[in-house]
């Protein structure tokens, strides 16, 4: 029996939640918005019987829904999380988890009072490139990695002004909360090792410039709020003597966008890395994907070659949700790697307001 699947949102991630749960071979048969003439118009594209405007009235009425995905602003990523385990449903729940950790705490309690699945759209664990790095860290060939980078940085990348974007009650923040992936994508290659203290600094330069708004995102809003900030740079030290600096901003004096992980292990180094209006490729490719070794006494740089995957591996991730909830794979994360990943985000924050380090427990 095929796993039966409702989805909240029909904004664009709509697209990708879909293609991953019917490539793993789930049913979708609820699209739910608070804009009810949206969710009927991805329901018809999609070919969804059903269209509600209300998550409680499609919990009444299909009883049978196995899992549910949320594709939400962040605000409301835990209360509809929360509803939905105590409903008896599986949860696929889009980035960041929620606004801060204690929510993730309460997402993470009630799925295990629910014996249910939850996962987040951690969609860059999921691309080939990332898969092909786990198989030679899983392999040993990378040994304990000591350190790594993360960055996603934008020269002119604020994605609206006033919308929920930049208003810090709705997102939680800003880059820091938004462009997380990378540093998401450092803890799953280093092992996911508990975070000791951090250190950081964030930034609220040109926030208010529409000179640095992106090409893409929501339209602005006149009367909204922009309190979040601009860029952050923190470095993290794990419990286990392990380290990781970042570099997060949707608007900073860089060249050009970079999307990237670096990593340095006791028997190998390696890099992922995406330097954007560079060849004029699609803009999500991947420029290097590399392993650095030392083989007969020279240093030796592997480039591994994967398959394009222009969806950032959105899809695969989404399949991946509906294959662990049938059991037929391991889960790509979980909550408390998400409850880890917001700690540290948590404590960026808090070390950027007192400007000392910050101890997580």
């Amino acid at each position: 029996m095929a796993t039966k699947v409702g989805i909240i949102g029909a904004g664009g991630m709509l697209q990708y939640h879909a293609g991953g749960f019917r490539a793993g071979g789930a049913d979708i048969v609820a699209i739910c918005d608070v804009n009810e003439a949206a969710a009927g118009k991805a329901a018809a594209d999609l070919g969804v019987d059903n269209v509600f405007g209300d998550v409680g009235d499609m919990l009444q009425k299909l009883p049978e829904l196995d899992a549910v995905s949320v594709i939400t602003p962040n605000r409301f990523h835990k209360p509809l999380a929360v509803q939905l385990l105590e409903a008896g449903k599986h949860v696929f729940c889009e980035k960041p988890p929620a606004l801060n950790a204690a929510e993730v705490a309460e997402m993470k309690t009630a799925a295990e009072a629910a014996g249910k699945v939850l996962m987040f759209d951690f969609n860059n664990r999921a691309r080939p490139e990332s898969y092909a790095l786990m198989d030679y860290i899983k392999a040993g060939d990378v040994g304990t990695i000591n350190s790594a980078q993360a960055k996603w940085i934008r020269r002119t990348g604020i994605p609206g002004f006033g919308g929920w974007f930049t208003n810090k009650e709705l997102s939680g923040g800003g880059p820091v909360i938004d462009l997380l992936h990378m540093i998401d994508l450092a803890l799953f290659y280093m092992g996911n090792p508990e975070p000791q203290h951090v250190l950081a600094q964030t930034f609220n330069d040109f926030i208010e410039n529409k000179a640095f708004k992106g090409p893409w995102g929501i339209p602005d809003v006149a009367d909204g709020v922009t309190d979040v900030e601009s860029a952050a740079h923190g470095f993290v030290r794990f419990k286990t003597g392990q380290v990781l600096s970042y570099q997060v901003s949707w608007a900073e004096m860089n060249k050009r966008e970079e999307v990237s992980v670096t990593f340095q292990g006791k028997k190998a180094g390696g890099m992922i890395r995406r330097l954007f209006n560079v060849d004029g490729l699609d803009e999500t490719a991947v420029d290097d994907c590399e392993l650095y070794v030392q083989e007969n006494g020279r240093s030796v740089n592997r480039s591994i070659i994967t398959e394009p995957n222009e969806d950032m591996g959105r899809i695969r991730a989404a399949q991946n949700f509906v294959l662990t909830v049938e059991g037929e794979e391991e889960p790509l994360n979980t909550p408390d790697q998400a409850l880890s990943l917001m700690k540290i985000i948590d404590a960026t924050y808090e070390s950027a307001s007192t400007g000392q380090p910050v101890s997580i427990s």
